[in-house]
């Protein structure tokens, strides 16, 4: 009795003692600086025999393996009047059988394993993943190579795919997200770029077996792979493998082509796209960066205090929270790889005041770079980049795929440092950083602004809150017409 009761008055004393140093407010937390060295690229690249260079990631977590082979094709490569071969070819490369193998058997063999075998081929890159169990390397990279040199890209399977774009052809102008992402592409890279080369009804009907297996010959092959791997099996052993399966390749194939660069921007003004529907689409654009521009850390911290860092942010907040109008409102200002990528600021908003919005929006790009921004905001984005940032190499598959993606773009030799020096050059960004590059890159001058909508609702405005065009932008007002969801020519 005489020890709890010691005990007893022990815990009175300590206890407000503890309380004492608990903060009475979130913000007023400490903790101690995060301390964390990203892993280095060079500890896990082999140069292999066959050509390819693999990132190799040993993990005995769980009894997985993952292959994942990048490819340098895309798009870019397909001769005009041939739209759509690369996504045939990508999508029907693991799915459509092999030589030895019909796509019935390849699919029940793969199943039979538990193993994940996809493919496909996008704007500016091709890939081909393989996901197993790791007793069963043996059968499953066997299986692998036969889809990578001996595709069957059976009938059947490309039939049922032209039958399912054509059919997907027909709803293009019924959705109004879909047409303001494509007249987004337009306005923002120009109708001649390659991310506006899109398949028609034409180039769909012409795709024949020997044109995909063509596709497959010029560009599958190791000169133009890059290969992460991750999971269980020892670094020594998985490297023979990889030896073993890209050795000997059948055929020799074409060099990778360099990605186009030829982008062009918008005249700055009023872009309307006609479309009867109860919410009006916004998106605002305007010239955008490379990733290896000198101001993108700048740049990233800016956007992530305009419109990038969610219910933080300028735009969300004014947009959504103190006005209610759009559920969603944003900013993205990524940096390009290859070319520069547009800056975009959207909503989605009733007709009436889809004008009003997009008078928020306009100001709070005009305010970020006339008025800069406070050391609360500056904290909370750079602290937002610099927490979060072990999180990209939180497995060890991120780690494959991370490194060897750097490889892909080149970016593994112009910028050995990036992920050592990343946290250091954004945690240098300073309020006057966000300023000047607010004031150089947000010019309301230069902004184009797609509106996606009930044209005659939206341009009634808001009772409470009239707009007029001319406030928004002094360029001209264009109207953009729906295409023949066939041909994608203009509907006269």
């Amino acid at each position: 009795m005489k020890r709890v009761l010691t005990i007893g008055l022990a815990a009175a004393f300590v206890l407000p003692v503890v309380a004492a140093e608990i903060p009475d407010r979130p913000e007023k937390l400490k903790f101690p600086p995060l301390k964390y060295e990203p892993p280095v690229g060079a500890d896990y690249r082999v140069k292999l025999k066959g050509g390819p260079v693999a990132y190799i990631v040993p993990s005995t977590e769980l009894p997985l393996v993952t292959i994942s082979i990048s490819v340098r094709t895309g798009k870019y490569v397909v001769p005009r009047g041939k739209e759509g071969l690369a996504a045939a070819a990508g999508g029907l490369l693991a799915s459509a059988g092999t030589k030895g193998r019909t796509a019935e058997a390849l699919q029940e063999r793969l199943a039979f394993l538990a193993a994940r075998l996809g493919s496909s081929v996008g704007e500016n890159s091709g890939s081909v993943s393989l996901n197993l169990l790791s007793k069963d390397l043996d059968e499953g990279m066997a299986i692998l190579r036969e889809v990578l040199t001996e595709p069957r890209f059976q009938q059947d399977r490309l039939d049922l795919f032209k039958t399912q774009q054509l059919s997907g052809m027909k709803q293009r102008n019924d959705d109004s997200r879909g047409l303001e992402g494509r007249n987004l592409l337009r306005l923002g890279y120009g109708e001649h770029f390659f991310r506006n080369w899109l398949p028609t009804k034409a180039s769909i009907e012409s795709l024949t077996q020997n044109d995909l297996k063509s596709f497959h010959r010029d560009w599958f092959h190791p000169a133009n792979f890059v290969v992460a791997v991750s999971g269980d099996f020892e670094r020594a052993d998985m490297t023979a493998r990889l030896e073993k399966l890209f050795a000997k390749w059948p055929f020799k194939g074409k060099a990778a082509r360099a990605i186009p660069t030829n982008k062009t921007f918008a005249k700055a003004g009023i872009y309307f796209v006609n479309k009867d529907v109860n919410q009006g689409r916004v998106t605002i654009l305007l010239n955008g960066i490379t990733r290896d521009n000198p101001d993108y850390y700048a740049i990233q911290v800016m956007n992530d205090i305009l419109g990038g860092g969610g219910f933080t942010s300028r735009i969300t907040n004014r947009v959504r929270s103190d006005e209610g109008l759009a559920y969603s409102a944003y900013s993205v200002f990524p940096g390009g790889t290859y070319f520069p990528r547009t800056f975009v600021a959207g909503f989605q908003s009733k007709s009436r005041t889809v004008l009003y919005a997009t008078s928020i929006v306009l100001e709070e790009l005009r305010k970020i770079a006339a008025e800069g921004v406070t050391d609360k905001e500056m904290a909370t984005a750079k602290n937002s980049f610099i927490q979060t940032f072990p999180q990209a190499f939180a497995t060890k598959g991120q780690v494959a795929g991370t490194f060897a993606g750097e490889e892909f773009t080149g970016r593994a030799k112009t910028d050995p440092a990036y992920f050592k020096n990343y946290r250091a050059k954004v945690a240098a960004v300073t309020k006057a950083d966000v300023q000047r590059v607010a004031k150089k890159y947000l010019d309301p001058a230069k902004v184009v602004i797609l509106i996606t909508g009930n044209k005659q609702e939206i341009l009634k405005g808001h009772p409470d809150h009239p707009i007029k065009l001319e406030t928004l932008s002094k360029g001209p007002l264009t109207d953009l017409p729906l295409r023949d969801p066939f041909t994608l020519e203009p509907i006269k």
